[in-house]
């Protein structure tokens, strides 16, 4: 197999298996109406060999249409597709070199999982012992050697997964890509299965394009992420940089929780967890003000406070329930709400381009 090992570690730029900064897939202009509908508008992206590259957005944002776009499932309305330095523009979906695995697993329920696996090959007349080799390679891969005989009916939805993805890198694709393959499960399995992926990923190293409105997602397994807007992408960057220093307001209340606040160097956002309550006064370098607790929601590792500020807003606090004596508070309570200066990132509430 002519699989890679992907390097670890998240670099500043796109760079892909064995460090090289060669982009396994370029878009370039990319445009796609529906009708008078824009879906993509004028998306310019580089993403590099064996990078697990994350699509995050909402429901309508356009991140599901490129994706289509890049599988050649839809038909480009302007634009460029260049996949390991070849235009694949108006190439069909079986000459780019590239696999889907999809939500809806869509597997044939009359075969064993082997035979699913196997099925792609088959259809390429690869020999039958290449075939087993290469099954079994993959189903030792994903975990499901021991269930090559089931049918995909006495196979629980977390298997099933794995017996789809097994059936899409076992044809070798330069690129996976993957369309929120995780939203049937439950939490737990879902939690697991992100885990699974990006071993997975980084054992064979190609490159992984993945879809999904889950902001968990797309923070746990990527190397990169772009957050999509209305077709078009508002930030590009690693998990904690997108996180910590977002774009833009709309980037900034849709990857995780903010607070919006009023600095002296304009309108900043500052995540819950950097917020500290207490029922003494600001001491000194911090910033903040008053308000009662409207809200106190238990989640396990940590408690969230929702303060009704008295100017009228509204902010939030995350603390880590830990064993350490720590005042708490209850609905009605007068609290400080403060926060230091450094922890508070400025908005330019402009988007980032696309690169």
């Amino acid at each position: 197999m002519r699989w890679g090992s992907k390097t670890t570690g998240q670099p500043a730029s796109p760079r892909g298996v064995n460090g090289s900064s060669q982009p396994g897939i370029t878009l370039r202009g990319v445009t796609k109406r529906f009708g008078g509908q824009l879906a993509v508008h004028d998306v310019d992206l580089d993403i590099a060999q064996g990078e697990f590259f994350t699509m995050l957005g909402p429901s309508g944002s356009g991140k599901t249409t490129l994706l289509r776009l890049i599988a050649g499932f839809e038909v480009l309305d302007a634009g460029t597709i260049i996949l390991e330095g070849v235009d694949v523009t108006g190439l069909p979906p079986y000459q780019r070199g590239v696999n889907t695995v999809f939500q809806d697993y869509a597997l044939f329920p009359h075969f064993s999982v082997a035979q699913n696996v196997a099925y792609g090959l088959r259809v390429r007349r690869v020999p039958a012992s290449e075939r087993r080799e290469r099954v079994e390679r993959v189903l030792d891969m994903v975990r499901m050697s021991a269930f090559a005989d089931r049918r995909p009916t006495q196979l629980s939805g977390g298997q099933r997964q794995r017996v789809a993805l097994a059936r899409a890198i076992v044809n070798e694709p330069s690129v996976l890509l993957l369309d929120e393959p995780l939203g049937a499960l439950d939490l737990k399995l879902r939690q697991e299965m992100q885990v699974e992926l990006k071993r997975i990923q980084r054992q064979i190293g190609i490159t992984f394009i993945y879809v999904t409105h889950d902001q968990e997602e797309a923070l746990t397994m990527s190397d990169r992420l772009a957050v999509f807007r209305d077709g078009t992408i508002e930030q590009i960057g690693h998990p904690s940089e997108v996180y910590e220093q977002p774009a833009s307001e709309f980037v900034a209340s849709f990857v995780g929780t903010s607070n919006v606040v009023e600095t002296n160097l304009g309108r900043a956002v500052v995540r819950p967890e950097k917020i500290e309550l207490s029922s003494t006064s600001l001491a000194s370098g911090e910033l903040g003000g008053t308000g009662h607790i409207t809200d106190v929601a238990y989640l396990g590792m940590v408690t969230r406070y929702t303060v009704a500020m008295d100017e009228g807003h509204t902010m939030s606090a995350v603390r880590q329930n830990s064993s350490l004596e720590r005042q708490t508070f209850t609905i009605g309570d007068r609290v400080t709400v403060a926060w230091k200066l450094h922890d508070a990132f400025p908005l330019t509430n402009q988007s980032i381009a696309a690169g």
